[in-house]
């Protein structure tokens, strides 16, 4: 009888993992935006530069606002597109490299977290690729639920803390 009910909850629980990953996939489709591999349209992500990272006191976090994504979706938003606009004409003009970051709320395992930030900031990435920046000067991190704009465990505080930020390596 135990056997029985440990077959039939590993069976359960890996029917689920596979049905969150899918609905995963289907949320994160809409505007083509995202990567699924070290590249993004043809362009390798860059090597890491030695010595910054998005924490560094060298990283200006503040230069642009961060976007928002929608519940459990890595979709770019059309209400964040002028920001966007702005951060692709910035590399267009300047040799500086900016770091995405991709942060989810707290609902969800840190594992499924964390692949959806890097989801997120890839899915900005792949945007400002899109739109005429280069590649060359865009890395990603993901955070997943480490570091919320709002500790608080309601929609408004959720909403806050699905974004993406940009760090601009100085």
């Amino acid at each position: 009888m135990t056997s029985k009910l440990v077959r039939s909850t590993v069976l359960l629980s890996s029917i689920l993992l596979l049905a969150s990953c899918a609905n995963m996939k289907k949320h994160g489709s809409g505007g083509g935006y995202g990567s699924d591999s070290d590249t993004v349209g043809g362009t390798p992500l860059p090597e890491r530069q030695d010595g910054v990272n998005f924490m560094s006191d060298n990283v200006d976090k503040h230069q642009f606002p961060p976007v928002h994504f929608a519940y459990d979706s890595y979709a770019v938003s059309p209400d964040d597109e002028s920001t966007l606009q702005s951060v692709a004409q910035f590399l267009q003009s300047n040799q500086n490299t900016i770091i995405i970051a991709g942060f989810t709320d707290e609902r969800g395992t840190p594992e499924y977290n964390r692949a959806l930030g890097e989801s997120r900031a890839e899915a900005v990435r792949d945007y400002l690729v899109h739109h005429g920046a280069d590649g060359g000067k865009l890395q990603t991190v993901s955070f997943g639920a480490e570091m919320p704009v709002d500790p608080a465990s309601d929609e408004d505080a959720w909403a806050k803390n699905r974004r993406a930020e940009f760090g601009v390596v100085k």
